[in-house]
């Protein structure tokens, strides 16, 4: 009897730092049997006509699960998304930044999971400040901080465990986490106290991000101060990515750094040592 394989559909709208390399997350070598996986997005905007297209590409696949990943959960666009995956009776985990805490309740409700992440900070989204180059920096700063902190430990081993129920044909408990830093650096497996405070502060500092850029966006009026702030608010990122950064070097330089690869089968192995054979468990 051949091994069952998990269809996982994923509707990006807009960018957040946990959606560029969402899928890759799950299959980090391109060689995993045992899931197939469909994207779909509409590019930077995020409307509901917008969304709702996106979200039917992903409900037409027919996923035994569907992730919805954006900015800020509780916008007429993801909503709407969700919606469209709720009616044709497709679980779904929304993957967001920290203004969606204000949708826990209604997730909760329709049965939906969610990784809600406070460091995946809004961009500093204003003309005189932002364009493509820094758009992309700060995404990439934005990447090294969830990547290093063990954000993304918490969100391909949630996902994976979803993964690992429906191949056993049981009903999945679908993850319901509001990440913070101590959760985050304890998924990374810190073996260095020191790199653990490390992640821990860089995985703040990130959080601290959002009060800026939300301030600079939204809040004031007059152009030189806003610029002044989101600039403001990329340094700081900036800086949390280089502190992220510190953490895993210590990390190395004790050989120590926690890796859990995929098997061809979709297992997570695990090592510490470079010159060591990854094992199960």
């Amino acid at each position: 009897m051949s091994e069952k394989i998990v269809k996982i559909g994923i509707v990006k709208l807009g960018c957040v730092g946990a959606s560029p390399l969402l899928e890759f997350l799950l299959d980090e070598r391109a060689d995993r049997g045992d899931i197939k996986v469909r994207v779909s997005g509409c590019g930077a905007k995020m409307t509901e006509s917008e969304a709702e297209e996106a979200a039917k590409i992903i409900a037409e696949f027919k996923p035994d699960f569907a992730i919805v990943v954006s900015p800020n959960a509780t916008l007429p666009g993801p909503k709407r998304a969700r919606e469209v995956l709720f009616e044709a009776g497709i679980p779904v985990i929304v993957i967001s930044d920290g203004p969606a805490k204000k949708a826990v309740e209604e997730l909760e409700e329709k049965g939906a999971g969610y990784i809600i992440i406070p460091a995946d900070a809004m961009i500093g989204a204003r003309r005189e400040f932002l364009d493509p180059i820094e758009m992309a920096a700060f995404n990439s700063d934005v990447i090294r901080v969830l990547a290093l902190t063990g954000v993304y430990n918490v969100i391909y081993e949630s996902i994976d465990g979803v993964i690992d129920a429906i191949k056993k044909g049981e009903k999945p408990e679908l993850p319901r986490i509001i990440l913070n830093s101590e959760k985050a650096a304890e998924a990374a497996g810190f073996t260095n106290p020191y790199a653990k405070a490390k992640a821990i502060a860089a995985f703040e500092m990130a959080a601290s991000v959002a009060k800026l850029t939300t301030t600079a966006c939204f809040k004031i009026k007059e152009w030189e101060r806003y610029t002044l702030l989101a600039a403001a608010a990329h340094e700081v990122m900036r800086y949390a990515a280089k502190l992220a950064d510190e953490a895993r070097e210590i990390e190395k330089y004790g050989d120590t750094v926690t890796r859990r690869p995929h098997s061809k089968k979709g297992e997570i192995l695990r090592k510490k040592k470079l010159i060591e054979k990854p094992q199960r468990g």
